[in-house]
């Protein structure tokens, strides 16, 4: 998953001042969620298991998936390490899995991530927190989520990127959700809202069942 430029220093101030003192239906179609794949990296977090992956997408060769803990996310993963390191510490974080699949295409490509907090009050700040730090102003209808899609100029690989992402809370577990496909610019693609919608419901039943 690309990283993605937070928003202004104004906000970012804010966001640390307050941790201190204590995230249209257009898109492929959906294919089933296809059940928690069974493979080393489940060994090696209880959260691998959880996870639910699209059928059909593939392994992602340039990008991980596996556990991580603060400086293995503050390395591989944070836009803003001084903000995220706040935000992990501030929410009691534990440990966190992600996992990355391309669609057969090779033009899309999923990401998942679980953090587990310390508490669900704590869960709730991380997810927060994390869904604060980027301009999101095109929700769209994901029940028990923060969500939103929409399709932007990415000055990195110059190139228009459509992303659609949900975030929501079960228990002491974030889950961060997304969807990229990018293309050359003048080229009309559109966030895939289906998938994200699918999957987060999947995702959240997985993670009710296990908390229950």
């Amino acid at each position: 998953m690309g990283v993605v430029k937070r928003s202004a220093a104004a906000v970012v101030t804010a966001l640390l001042l307050g941790l201190t003192g204590c995230g249209s239906d257009a898109g492929a179609a959906v294919r089933p969620a296809e059940a928690p794949a069974t493979t080393a990296a489940i060994k090696q977090s209880p959260y691998a298991g959880l996870v639910v992956l699209p059928r059909g997408f593939v392994p992602d060769p340039k990008h991980t998936s596996g556990p991580f803990g603060i400086e293995s996310y503050l390395a591989n993963y944070s836009a803003e390490p001084a903000i995220d390191r706040a935000l992990l510490l501030n929410s009691g974080f534990v440990e966190g899995y992600r996992a990355s699949r391309l669609s057969p295409d090779k033009k899309q490509r999923y990401v998942i991530q679980l953090f587990k907090a310390a508490t669900p009050a704590n869960a709730k700040m991380l997810a927060d927190g994390f869904w604060r730090q980027e301009p999101r102003n095109k929700p769209f209808r994901v029940p028990g989520a923060l969500s939103n899609a929409q399709a932007t100029y990415d000055a990195a690989t110059e190139k228009t990127e459509a992303v659609a992402e949900a975030t929501f809370v079960v228990g002491t577990l974030v889950a961060q959700l997304s969807v990229r496909q990018a293309a050359p610019l003048g080229t009309s693609i559109h966030p895939n809202t289906a998938l994200i919608t699918e999957l987060a419901a999947r995702q959240r039943a997985g993670l009710t069942s296990t908390s229950s």
